[in-house]
């Protein structure tokens, strides 16, 4: 692995389930089922071009969707271009939050962390970042996951694009610190490798005073 991203690598065992998900949850989709050929060299061995039998690979023998996403994740990291992560705004919704209590919080969500990312075979960005916080109550909220986007060049080199992201996050505030899980969408503009970025927590309730928080952050490319 790349070392110049030891910290990265240690967080690739806590993504990988997070990525599984993206990768179990499309599998079905990306097979083709293949028509049935009846003739009597359907239960023959397939013969390759020198007329030799080509050896079959078991279906036990397939890698299963955890190696799989394991097998992504190991990728990105190590071939991934990386990228600093600045952030500085958490803004929460006027509609959602009384002035008393938007007072009361954080907007200057500083922080950083870093990104590795990669374009797949339809020029779409796969990423895994880790990166640290200040929350809403001026906590230190650390957070590593992936993110998948579709990119859409715009004008020149700049691109606009959309999509979601698992990941891991603990706060103070819920579960006594205890990471969990959360999928949350995304979107961003800018180059190739830097990018301004944003997440949207959305509302989790009817009540006034949960969810509906915007978080921005830069992405600068470092290579």
């Amino acid at each position: 692995m790349n070392s110049r991203t030891p910290f990265l690598g240690k967080c690739i065992s806590i993504s990988t389930l997070l990525l599984s998900l993206a990768v179990a949850s499309t599998a079905s989709a990306q097979i083709t089922p293949q028509p049935v050929v009846e003739s009597a060299m359907a239960s023959s061995p397939v013969a390759s071009a020198t007329g030799a039998p080509m050896a079959q690979v078991p279906a036990e023998d397939q890698p299963g969707w955890y190696e799989r996403a394991k097998r992504k994740m190991t990728k990105i990291v190590d071939e991934g271009a990386m990228s600093l992560n600045l952030s500085g705004l958490a803004h929460h919704g006027r509609n959602t939050y009384t002035p008393e209590k938007i007072s009361e919080l954080n907007e200057n969500a500083w922080g950083l962390g870093f990104t590795k990312a990669i374009r797949d075979e339809k020029d779409n960005e796969e990423l895994f970042y880790a990166m640290i916080i200040s929350d809403s109550h001026y906590k230190p909220q650390p957070m590593a996951g992936y993110a998948y986007q579709w990119m859409k060049p715009i004008a020149g080199n700049i691109e606009i694009g959309g999509g979601y992201t698992y990941s891991l996050i603990s706060r103070t505030d819920y579960f006594k610190g205890v990471p969990f899980p959360i999928a949350l969408p995304v979107a961003s503009i800018g180059t190739k490798n830097t990018k301004l970025m944003a997440a949207y927590v959305p509302r989790l309730s009817k009540n006034k005073g949960n969810g509906d928080v915007l978080l921005l952050f830069v992405r600068i490319d470092l290579n």
